[in-house]
């Protein structure tokens, strides 16, 4: 991987506006072809967008996601990624590499999304992100699109693919101690770790979340590094190993993670939901209705569109049929689009 300083896209102390003249959270109007505006986006021309009103799209866009706002991703990531992708094309040089990495960030975000809405187009929007973080020369940047394009191939069942890219990639920060360095190096290891463990091998799993710790534990007091839509900290690395141990069918390991497991110490929103996300399957596998259900109502307080993700609306689903009498169930089943009457 080339090493090179990494371009700040305005991140911090950039104000939060829009790409392009209209207001922030005015939907575009539908295309003739109709279909997910998202989508579209992907293969629709549209002019190029400048670089600092790119950059300033970016902080808004992960703060959108940081705080699970993705109905409103939805409307304003089609504009980023058609203009990112036209500013790449129409410059060169040192313009071209930072809309690149531009480019990569919201291709990174746009996969988020689309893992959580379970849409096919996060392999296109994932392979873009890897692509434009490769040209852009960031290995920030290469780390995070990495890691969003081996969810994709984890959630396609290609398994031992996808914890090969994120080891190798893993790998080439190994030996760099700087904060991002680390945190790259962090999140990489832990979506290898669940990966893992969704493919029933535990020793690689266990292993795998070890060296997480590990890198995590480097991390200079104070620094968490500048990751895009994750945070490489000790409660991270304690947040996936309660799904580390559901997904290796050991629900009771992961209760005492759960429980010892501060929610309001995780940084953001989303995060704070991937939490009862996971606490709420682990909940469920173990048979526990009750605590099911209060984990799914945690999140709807915490996050309100998590709980009308199809993944999280499937474990309701179940809830809806449990025998356990469950007070307020139908209509939360309801309203987050689990059940119809």
């Amino acid at each position: 991987m080339r090493r090179r300083s990494f371009f700040a896209l305005g991140t911090a102390g950039i104000g939060a506006v829009a790409v392009g003249s209209g207001p922030a959270d005015a939907a575009p109007p539908p295309g003739p072809q109709g279909g997910d505006p998202l989508e579209r986006a992907l293969f629709d021309p549209a002019p190029p967008v400048r670089l600092p009103d790119l950059a300033a799209a970016l902080t808004r866009a992960r703060a959108d996601f940081r705080a699970a706002r993705y109905d409103r991703l939805r409307t304003t990531l089609p504009a980023l990624l058609s203009g990112a992708a036209a500013e790449r094309d129409a410059t060169s040089g040192i313009r071209r590499e930072r809309a690149n990495a531009a480019l990569a960030r919201a291709h990174v975000i746009a996969t988020e999304v689309a893992v959580k809405d379970s849409a096919d187009y996060a392999w296109v929007t994932a392979d873009r992100a890897l692509t434009a973080a490769r040209a852009c020369g960031s290995p920030v940047a290469v780390g995070e699109a990495a890691r969003v394009l081996a969810i994709t191939m984890r959630r396609s069942g290609r398994i031992a693919s996808a914890v090969h890219l994120l080891t190798t990639t893993a790998a080439d920060f190994d030996g760099d101690d700087s904060a991002n360095a680390l945190a790259v190096r962090t999140s990489l290891l832990l979506t290898a770790a669940y990966t893992a463990a969704t493919g029933g091998t535990a020793g690689a799993a266990h292993a795998l979340i070890e060296q997480a710790q590990e890198s995590a534990g480097r991390i200079p007091h104070g620094l968490a590094g500048e990751l895009f839509t994750v945070e490489a900290t000790a409660e991270q690395c304690a947040l996936y190993r309660v799904g580390l141990a559901t997904a290796l069918g050991d629900p009771d390991a992961g209760v005492r993670h759960a429980l010892g497991l501060n929610p309001a110490r995780l940084p953001t929103a989303e995060r704070r939901a991937r939490y009862y996300t996971d606490t709420a399957r682990m909940w469920d596998a173990l048979g526990e209705d009750r605590r099911t259900y209060e984990a799914l109502r945690a999140m709807e307080r915490v996050a309100p569109e998590e709980v009308r993700r199809p993944s999280v609306r499937a474990i309701t689903a179940r809830l809806v049929h449990s025998p356990v009498r469950l007070s307020g169930l139908r209509p939360f089943a309801t309203r987050t689009g689990a059940f119809t009457a």
